[in-house]
């Protein structure tokens, strides 16, 4: 089963490799991975999404908590969170089938990012299972490319992962 992990860390060279590093260690992969700074720009949050159980998952938080800069690490269940994904689509096309195309990006609420002659590139936002679900409708037509952020979570109403980082 997918767990989603939001962890709060230093925003300092050399982190995010001790992160994952520990994941590479222990033998744990690493399903998605996103990372970009927070409001604060002295802390960066990590969003990991691994495929295992509780045990895991507790496992991971112990390992995680360990290294000196780890701030927080939260466990992100499914009822007290929400996550999206970015993807960008790139799909062979023509003028007799660009209509066609535009509909089924219409249909999944994509934005189209940008138009060749013989391509159209897709925007879309949401999650694994709309992404496949676009995916399926448009291979027919010819992926030349398909970029995939990775999921970032953020915990529902007024939980919020805030901490301070003292300056040296």
């Amino acid at each position: 089963m997918l767990q989603s992990l939001s962890v709060l860390v230093e925003n300092r060279s050399g982190v995010l490799t001790r992160v994952t590093n520990l994941f590479a260690r222990r033998g744990f992969n690493i399903e998605s991975l996103a990372v970009g700074t927070t409001h604060n720009p002295a802390i960066s949050r990590i969003s990991i999404t691994v495929d295992g159980d509780l045990r895991l998952v507790d496992q991971i938080t112990k390992q995680l908590h360990k290294l000196p800069d780890v701030l927080i690490v939260r466990h992100l269940t499914p009822a007290d969170h929400f996550s999206r994904e970015l993807v960008f689509v790139k799909v062979r096309c023509n003028a007799e089938n660009r209509g066609e195309i535009l509909q089924v990006a219409d249909i999944f609420r994509g934005h189209i990012i940008d138009v060749s002659p013989k391509t159209i590139t897709i925007e879309l936002t949401g999650h694994d299972s709309k992404i496949k679900a676009l995916q399926e409708l448009l291979e027919p037509y010819g992926i030349l490319e398909l970029v995939r952020t990775g999921t970032i979570a953020i915990e529902r109403g007024e939980l919020c992962m805030n901490v301070e980082v003292q300056s040296d």
